[in-house]
């Protein structure tokens, strides 16, 4: 099931649906591990396809207990667990959608949401299931353990609706998700995906991982997240392959767990990858897995060491919520913490000057991706019709839409990451893109991770203000020696013009800055 190279099935204009993906793995692949679970301690618990599939059964006989019915929402609040995949296929086989959210959020923001997508009910953990019936008591909340056993005969997850009967036609444009965007620099926006858009990013993922069914992935990034969906479960059940899921992410714990879950691939933000490389057992042996995917900035020094640890040059990609798959990736023999790659195949994507609209080579230029709502974009932002109207636009016949993320294209293809729109700002009239000052000083001895924001300055407009996580605590680098070193690898409006220690940098629950909350 694996898809080779020049595959335009997941191009078809008969697009298929995420399910019948599933439901054909299950019936090629019925006694194959699909998934390997490890909760807070050691004990492991295992499912075949066709073990999973009746699981997924089960949880749509208890949602459709609950009212849900094709075109209900989910409201999904839990943390990574076996229940989250069974409810997140169920709803698949409904003909319903999901709306998974941060389990650590808030019980206003969760009131928010469940009003927001009209939930026909809540999954969520014991615990969180009291404070939710308390609050809104008349909305029907499935509260489970989360630990696997929620899906054994019985269980909050196993319904006793007929079988025939938790199965909906589907269509490949039924709404499967609302995804809420991580909140960087503005509220969360509610990303409409598709059965289609899992179908497509399933199938280009695979094939950009060249995943086989002995593969396994390892996923300890939040299931509520693109990046754990897309890239990691939905690309194994493209090929046959497995997940090894692990109920939080432990750094200490991470090459560990790689070697006893069995894993030969694996996806990280750069910030876990800090963490692991600032925690980790130095006589802890090098794992030999086969492919490590990587997003955001990465010093030279902390992608070779990483690379040390996991056996293998971790390859840096592109993508978002809104582009399903990823649009860039690198090669292995390009893996390196420069560049974000070059153009997959089955992508299509223009440079556009953020002041004109004209196209720009080699940039920078906002990236644009071209395609299809729907299909191979997202199809919508959730009652946002303004913000709709802002970022799509019609290119030959075609969708286009501004990701709001500036590149430039390199001589040999490859692109280079410059910042968002809104992160390059004005010092003194020169433009300054604060994700490169943040590249260039992440290399500064002593340095941890560093957060760039532009504060307001009666002279210059504004100038660049550095908060810095030290590498040791203990020994944290001295306010000249970041001077200096600032001198030596900046231009002159790009030196930061002051320069805080924190212990820890603000984040969304997937590790991106929250540089709003910095400038406050």
């Amino acid at each position: 099931m694996t898809v080779e190279p020049g595959d335009e099935k997941a191009d078809a204009e008969g697009a298929e649906t995420f399910i019948a993906l599933w439901d054909r793995a299950v019936q090629a692949h019925p006694d194959d591990v699909f998934l390997v679970f490890r909760g807070d301690g050691r004990t492991d618990r295992s499912w075949t396809y066709a073990e999973f599939d009746a699981a997924v059964d089960g949880a749509a006989g208890a949602l459709r207990q609950r009212g849900v019915r094709r075109g209900s929402a989910i409201h999904l609040c839990l943390e990574n667990s076996p229940a989250f995949v069974a409810v997140w296929l169920a709803a698949s086989r409904l003909g319903a959608w999901i709306a998974p959210v941060d389990p650590t959020t808030g019980l206003g923001e969760l009131r928010t949401q469940i009003a927001r997508t009209a939930a026909a009910v809540t999954v969520t953990s014991r615990l969180r299931s009291s404070e939710i019936c308390a609050a809104l008591p008349a909305h029907p909340v499935i509260a489970v353990t989360g630990d696997g056993s929620d899906l054994a005969p019985g269980a909050a997850l196993a319904g006793s609706t007929p079988h025939e009967a938790s199965r909906a036609r589907c269509e490949p444009g039924d709404r499967l998700a609302v995804m809420f965007t991580s909140g960087t620099t503005s509220q969360p926006k509610g990303v409409v995906l598709t059965q289609a858009n899992y179908a497509y990013t399933a199938l280009r993922m695979s094939q950009a991982a060249a995943l086989q069914r002995e593969h396994r992935w390892l996923v300890v990034l939040p299931l509520f997240h693109g990046n754990a969906q897309f890239y990691c479960f939905a690309a194994a059940i493209a090929a046959g392959a497995s997940v090894a899921l692990v109920s939080g992410f432990s750094a200490s714990r991470w090459s560990a767990q790689a070697r006893e879950l069995g894993a030969t691939h694996a996806s990280l933000f750069a910030a876990p990858i800090r963490m692991i490389l600032a925690r980790r057992d130095p006589a802890e042996p090098p794992l030999s897995l086969s492919l490590v995917w990587f997003a955001q900035n990465l010093s030279a020094a902390q992608h070779a060491e990483f690379a040390q640890i996991c056996g293998v040059k971790p390859r840096q990609l592109y993508g978002m919520t809104e582009t399903t798959a990823v649009v860039t990736a690198q090669r292995q023999e390009q893996a390196g913490p420069e560049t974000i790659g070059s153009v997959v195949a089955g992508r299509e994507l223009v440079l556009v000057d953020p002041d004109t609209g004209e196209d720009t080579e080699p940039g920078p230029g906002v990236l644009t991706v071209l395609g299809r709502r729907g299909h191979d974009l997202f199809l919508e932002y959730l009652d946002a019709p303004e913000i709709n109207a802002r970022v799509f636009s019609e290119r030959g016949g075609r969708d286009a839409f501004s990701t709001g993320d500036l590149v430039r294209r390199l001589d040999d293809g490859q692109l280079r990451f410059v910042g968002r729109v809104d992160d390059v700002v004005k010092v003194s009239g020169e433009n300054v893109s604060l994700t490169e000052v943040e590249a260039a000083l992440a290399a500064a001895p002593g340095v941890l991770e560093v957060a760039v924001v532009a504060v307001p300055d009666p002279l210059r407009d504004v100038v660049p203000h550095a908060f810095v996580v030290a590498r040791d605590p203990a020994r944290p680098p001295a306010q000249e020696a970041l001077d200096e070193y600032a001198s030596a690898h900046l231009p002159k409006a790009a030196r930061p013009r002051a320069w805080t220690l924190v212990d820890s940098l603000p984040r969304t629950s997937v590790g991106k800055i929250r540089r709003f909350e910095l400038k406050r």
